[in-house]
């Protein structure tokens, strides 16, 4: 998978700053840069979400220069309209250490809507055996593209809300993607760290009416060892993979029922785990626990949509031109 520039970020911000006003345009942002050289706006990543005003209208496009930054960040829920990029995932690193509950350990929270992530890494570097969350996301409208989300247990808190990943790559060891958000991840590589039976899932839609779940297309899965696909967090938990490649990592079982065998005639009426048309040495379904489901192209359709979150409306691209706030091209306002 490629990490890469795609887009040469830095040539396209200096040569199009502009002074233009366009608070409800989406290719014009305001630019905010974060360098810990020194040379930019900030030196942290956390005072340049800071800076902007609550209940913002505008399209800010916060450009983090190449480092390690240790921080522990939160994006608080009155400051939409955000992204966050990096140039090269590998080269920009945003790291903490922290562990214990879900909502408190996480390296990076979302809580804002209309939130985008381009070329980050993020990390919580506790390592394994406790629950230490990279990213948590909170808010509704949240985007994640070519990122990199790295921990052992509970990795990825995809808690709440319509949320799209594409391309990112995502590797822990037990429940590493969990949640109750309603989310699609396309072409992203998810990697098991487990030494012994990991999971990989553990989605929480606990009843009929909830409209979450999370579906993965075209996506890559791998492993250390050994891993299942998912076990149910909630009783209608919902997960879907479809045209996956699936390393002998997976189990023939594919599914577990987090060591309830009481309650599995449960969860053949109210899980819904399904596959479709995936493909390795682990996409085999003979053997798959009889409450999973294989679908047929016409089951499948609905979740192959960006449409199921409704994301052709709130998908930003990068913007092509930006402008700075009044002053901010004065002396840098480095903390």
């Amino acid at each position: 998978m490629v990490l890469g520039c795609g887009i040469v970020i830095s040539v396209i911000l200096l040569a199009s700053v502009l002074a233009a006003d366009s608070d409800a345009d989406p290719s014009t942002a305001i630019l905010i840069e974060v360098d810990q050289s020194g040379n930019g706006d900030y030196r942290k990543i956390q005072d340049a979400i800071d800076s902007v005003p609550s209940n913002n209208s505008d399209h800010i496009f916060i450009l983090v220069k190449p480092g390690v930054y240790e921080e522990k960040i939160v994006v608080p829920a009155d400051k939409p309209f955000i992204t966050l990029s990096g140039t090269e995932a590998t080269k920009t690193i945003i790291t903490w250490s922290d562990s214990g509950e879900i909502f408190e350990s996480p390296t990076f929270s979302v809580l804002a809507s209309d939130f985008m992530a381009r070329y980050l890494t993020i990390q919580n570097n506790y390592g394994a055996g406790a629950k230490a969350v990279a990213l948590r996301v909170s808010g509704d409208r949240a985007a994640f593209m070519n990122c990199r989300i790295l921990s052992h247990q509970d990795t990825l808190l995809d808690d709440k809300g319509r949320h799209y990943y594409s391309n990112c790559y995502v590797e822990g060891d037990t429940d590493f993607i969990f949640g109750n958000g309603a989310s699609i991840f396309q072409k992203c590589h998810l990697h098991s760290l487990a030494r012994g039976m990991g999971a990989i899932t553990a989605q929480r839609r606990q009843r009929a009416e909830e409209e979450t779940g999370f579906t993965f297309v075209k996506c890559k899965i791998t492993g250390v060892k050994s891993a299942v696909l998912g076990r149910p967090w909630g009783k209608y938990s919902r997960v879907v993979f479809a045209l996956t490649y699936m390393s002998k990592v997976v189990v023939p079982e594919g599914w577990d029922d987090w060591g309830e065998s009481s309650k599995q005639r449960y969860y053949y009426r109210t899980a819904y785990y399904g596959e479709y048309k995936c493909y390795g040495a682990g996409a085999s379904t003979s053997k798959r626990v009889k409450w999973s489901r294989s679908l047929s192209s016409q089951e499948a359709a609905p979740f192959l949509r960006e449409d199921m979150i409704g994301g052709s409306s709130w998908i930003r691209s990068v913007p092509s031109h930006f402008r700075r706030i009044s002053g901010a091209q004065g002396p840098k306002r480095n903390s």
